[in-house]
C-alpha cells in the first residue's frame, strides 16, 4: 500500500499523454476506455479543449466488449468516425487499462482500421497506468517514424523545440517565450513539437541544424532525431537569466561540434538547502537557474517512472507519498505544485509552480512564465 496517495494528487496517464502530444496535428485520438471517461483526457487534462478544436474519440467500451472480445464494434466505430472528419491526416489509437488487460491486439486493430479507411493508423501501447512522458515519448516517435520526411536540406541555427505539450508548459505563453528567446539569440524556429507547429513543419523536421529538448518526454526522440537525421541536442529550459544564456551558448557550441548536451545536468551543484520536484528536465534547469541566479543550492525530486537522465547524484527518486513528505522535511524551501502543500512539514517555506500534468485545471490562472526571469522577483526568497 505504500505506493497509494491518501493525500496528494497522481500524475497524468500515458494516455492522457498520447492526446496533449497529437492535439494540434489534424488526427483523431481514439482512446480504448470506458463511457464517459473522455474528461479526464480533455476537460482536466487538456486546456486547449475550450478554445481549440480537438478529435479526441472515446470507444465507449462495455462489459460486454470485453467478456466477448468484440473488436468488430471498436473498429466499425473508429472507421465511422473516421469518415465525419474531412481531411483526418492520421488516427492514433491507444489503450486504457482494461483492453490491455484483456489482451487487446492494438498493432492487429490498428491494420485493419488502415486497410478499411486508407488513413495512416499510428497503433500505440498505452494502458493508463504509466505518467504522461511515456506517451508523449511514444506518440512522438510513431508520429517521427511514419511522417517525417527524409529528403531534407539543413538549415544553419535552425532549431526543433522538442517537448511542448501542455501537460508541462500549460498555455501560459511560455512556449512563445522560448521561441522569441530564440530568435532573439539568433536562431530560427524549425518547428515545435508540438505545440503552435503545423503537421507540415513537424514533417519537416530534418531540416534543423539543432533540437532543443525542454522535457524529458522527448529525450528520447532526440535520440532518435540524432540517428537518423545527425541533429544533435541540448537539453534544457531556459529559466532565469543566467540559465537562459548558457543554454544559448550551448546551441550555438553544439552547432559547431555537433555534440548533444545535457545542460541541466552539466552545470549543477545539488544541495539540501533547497528541493524541486516535477518533471525531471524542467526540476533540473529551474535548480541550475536557482544555483545561478540565487545561489541557492537545490536538489531535484523525481517523482515519476521515467529514465532519470537529467538528475545527479544527490537528487532523488521519490516514488511515493511517504518519500515525498521525508525529503521534504530535508529541505528548508519547496519549489512543488500546491497540491504538494499538505505533506509540508511545519516550518517549511513553500513556493508554488503549478504543474498542469499534476493539478490538472486547479491552478491554471497561477501557471508561471519562467522563461529568462527574474527569478528573484518571481519567488520574493531573499
Amino acid at each position: 500500500m505504500r505506493i497509494v496517495s491518501s493525500v496528494i494528487s497522481v500524475h497524468s496517464s500515458d494516455t492522457a499523454g498520447v492526446n496533449s502530444a497529437l492535439y494540434e496535428l489534424g488526427g483523431m485520438c481514439v482512446v480504448h476506455d470506458a463511457s464517459g471517461c473522455n474528461s479526464t483526457y480533455t476537460t482536466h487534462d487538456e486546456p486547449r479543449w475550450y478554445h481549440q478544436p480537438g478529435r479526441t474519440y472515446i470507444s465507449a467500451l462495455t462489459e460486454n466488449d470485453v467478456i466477448m472480445g468484440n473488436d468488430e464494434r471498436f473498429i466499425d466505430n473508429v472507421v465511422k468516425s473516421a469518415a465525419n472528419f474531412p481531411r483526418c491526416r492520421f488516427i492514433a489509437i491507444c489503450g486504457s487499462p482494461l483492453p490491455v488487460m484483456v489482451g487487446t491486439d492494438f498493432d492487429a486493430l490498428g491494420r485493419e482500421i488502415e486497410f478499411r479507411t486508407r488513413i495512416p493508423v499510428l497503433a500505440l501501447h498505452t494502458n493508463g497506468m504509466r505518467s504522461y512522458l511515456a506517451g508523449v515519448n511514444e506518440a512522438l516517435i510513431a508520429f517521427a517514424e511514419r511522417f517525417c520526411d527524409d529528403n531534407v536540406k539543413k538549415c544553419s541555427r535552425r532549431v526543433n523545440v522538442l517537448g511542448a505539450t501542455p501537460l508541462d508548459f500549460s498555455v501560459n505563453g511560455s512556449i512563445g517565450s522560448i521561441c522569441r528567446w530564440l530568435e532573439e539569440k539568433n536562431f530560427a524556429v524549425n518547428s515545435v513539437w508540438s505545440m503552435n507547429s503545423s503537421f507540415e513543419q513537424l514533417v519537416q523536421a530534418g531540416n534543423a541544424e539543432v533540437n532543443l529538448v525542454i522535457s524529458s518526454a522527448a529525450l528520447k526522440l532526440a535520440e532518435y532525431m540524432e540517428k537518423r537525421f545527425q541533429i544533435p541536442f541540448v537539453a534544457g529550459v531556459p529559466v532565469g537569466k543566467r540559465f537562459a544564456d548558457h543554454c544559448a551558448e550551448a546551441l550555438k557550441k553544439v552547432c559547431q561540434n555537433g555534440v548533444s548536451q545535457k545542460t541541466a545536468v552539466d552545470l549543477r551543484t545539488p544541495g539540501k538547502k533547497a528541493c524541486v520536484i516535477g518533471e525531471t528536465l524542467w526540476s533540473s534547469s529551474l535548480a541550475c537557474a536557482l544555483e545561478m541566479d540565487l545561489k541557492l543550492e537545490t536538489r531535484v525530486l523525481d517523482p515519476l517512472e521515467e529514465e532519470f537522465a537529467f538528475t545527479r547524484e544527490g537528487d532523488l527518486h521519490v516514488p511515493d507519498e511517504n518519500a515525498v513528505e521525508k525529503a521534504f522535511a530535508e529541505s528548508e524551501i519547496i519549489f512543488a505544485d500546491p497540491l504538494y502543500k499538505p505533506v509540508v512539514p511545519a516550518g517549511g517555506r513553500f513556493c508554488a509552480i503549478p504543474h498542469e500534468a499534476f493539478s490538472g485545471r486547479c491552478f491554471r490562472k497561477n501557471m508561471k512564465d519562467l522563461c529568462c526571469k527574474n527569478l528573484e522577483k518571481e519567488f520574493n526568497i531573499c
